[in-house]
C-alpha cells in the first residue's frame, strides 16, 4: 500500500530497528538512560539551547511548552489552524486554565504583526494576561522563513511576549531554505521538534530550551503521565534519523514536486506546486472525491478522501511510486 495520508505512518527501517535493538539503556525517570541524556545533549548542541528533553509525541512536546511558558490565567496568542491550538484537544486550556488567542493565518502561513497587536490584552484584571506567541514551521508544508522570525523576535520583545516554535517538520523546512536549526532557534524561546513524520521514527519529539524552562518543562511532562523509563530505544531511533533521514527530505520534495507536476495535467484537478513534502488538490466538482479515494484504494494507493486533497510524501514513497500514482489517479479520473 502506497500510503499518502501523511508522513506519520513511516515505518523504521531495518537499521534503525537494529539501532534500537542495540541501545544502551537506563531508567530515564532517574535521570540514568546514558542514550537519552546523550541525545538531549546533542539536540541542545543542534538548536544553540542549554538543554532539551524527550517527550512521547509532538502533542505532548507542545502542551509542556505551553505550561511551562504560561502560568493559570495567561494566554498564548496562535495561528486558527496552527496544530498547538486547533488539533491538541485543547489541552492547555483543559489542563492548564491557559487560554488560546486564536488569530488568523496568512496564506503565507504567518502570523501577520499587526493581527497579533489587535489581540494584545492591556495590563488590566479583566483580561488574560498575553504571555506567549506560538508560531509553527512548516505550516501545511509552507516554509516560514528566517527574516519573519528575526521579525517576530523584535514584536515579542517590544510587547513582552515569549516565542514557543511548534517545529514538527522543522527539518523540512531547514532542508528547503538551507539552514541550520541553531539559525532559527536563536529567534525564539522554545522549539518543539516531532521525528516520527519525515525522520521515521516510530516516535518521540524533542523539547529544547533554556535550562530554566526544561526544567519546568520535565516537572509538566512528569505531571501529563510523560515519564518514561527505558526511552533509550526512542532516543536511539532519533539519533539514528539525525544521522541518516535529514539529508533524504530532500527526496521527499522532489517527489512531491514530481508528482504534483505529473497531476497538473489534469484538467479537472488544481494542483499547488509544494514547497516541501505536501501536495496541496482541490478536485473539480465534477469529480466525486470520495469514489476517487475507492478508486485508488482498489489499486494500492491511500489518500484521504474529499475534495481538498493533501499528499504526502515520505521515506517509504519512491519515485517509482510516485509515477505509478500519477498515472493511476489520471487513469481513474479517465473513469469518472
Amino acid at each position: 500500500m502506497i500510503d499518502y495520508r501523511s508522513d506519520t505512518v513511516t515505518r523504521p527501517s531495518a537499521d534503525m530497528l537494529q539501532a534500537m535493538i542495540h541501545a544502551e539503556l537506563g531508567d530515564d525517570v532517574y535521570g540514568d538512560d546514558p542514550t537519552v541524556n546523550a541525545l538531549e545533549a546533542r539536540m541542545a548542541k543542534l538548536s544553540g539551547f542549554d538543554a532539551a528533553m524527550i517527550v512521547n509525541s509532538g502533542t505532548q512536546s507542545n502542551l509542556c511548552a505551553l505550561l511551562a511558558h504560561c502560568e493559570r490565567g495567561e494566554e498564548y496568542i496562535v495561528g486558527q489552524g496552527y496544530h498547538a491550538y486547533l488539533y491538541e484537544a485543547g489541552g492547555a486550556a483543559v489542563l492548564g486554565s491557559v487560554v488560546p488567542q486564536p488569530i488568523k493565518v496568512s496564506d503565507t502561513g504567518e502570523l501577520n504583526f499587526a493581527d497579533i497587536k489587535a489581540v494584545l490584552k492591556e495590563d488590566d484584571s479583566h483580561f488574560a494576561k498575553s504571555k506567549l506567541l506560538s508560531l509553527e514551521n512548516t505550516h501545511c508544508g509552507k516554509v516560514i522563513p528566517l527574516e519573519y522570525f528575526a521579525r517576530a523576535r523584535e514584536f515579542a520583545n517590544e510587547h513582552g511576549l515569549d516565542i514557543h516554535l511548534d517545529g514538527a517538520r522543522i527539518f523540512n523546512a531547514l532542508t528547503a531554505i538551507n539552514i541550520e536549526l541553531k539559525d532559527i532557534c536563536k529567534y525564539v524561546d522554545s522549539i518543539s521538534i516531532c521525528f516520527s513524520k519525515g525522520l521515521g521514527t516510530p516516535m518521540g519529539s524533542v523539547l529544547c530550551g533554556s535550562n530554566e524552562f526544561i526544567s519546568k518543562a520535565r516537572r509538566i511532562r512528569k505531571m501529563v503521565g510523560g515519564g518514561t523509563r527505558q526511552a533509550g530505544i526512542i532516543a536511539k531511533a532519533m539519533d539514528y534519523a539525525l544521522d541518516h533521514n535529514i539529508e533524504r527530505l530532500q527526496i521527499d520534495h522532489a517527489n512531491a514536486v514530481l508528482l504534483a507536476d505529473l497531476l497538473k495535467e489534469c484538467h479537472n484537478l488544481s494542483v499547488t506546486t509544494p514547497q516541501t513534502n505536501m501536495v496541496y488538490i482541490d478536485v473539480d466538482e465534477s469529480v466525486d472525491g470520495e469514489l476517487l479515494s475507492k478508486l485508488l484504494l482498489a489499486e494500492g494507493i491511500l489518500i484521504s478522501a474529499g475534495q481538498n486533497l493533501r499528499l504526502v510524501t515520505h521515506l517509504n514513497i519512491s519515485t517509482a511510486d510516485i509515477i505509478y500514482t500519477a498515472d493511476t489517479i489520471k487513469d481513474c479520473l479517465s473513469l469518472m
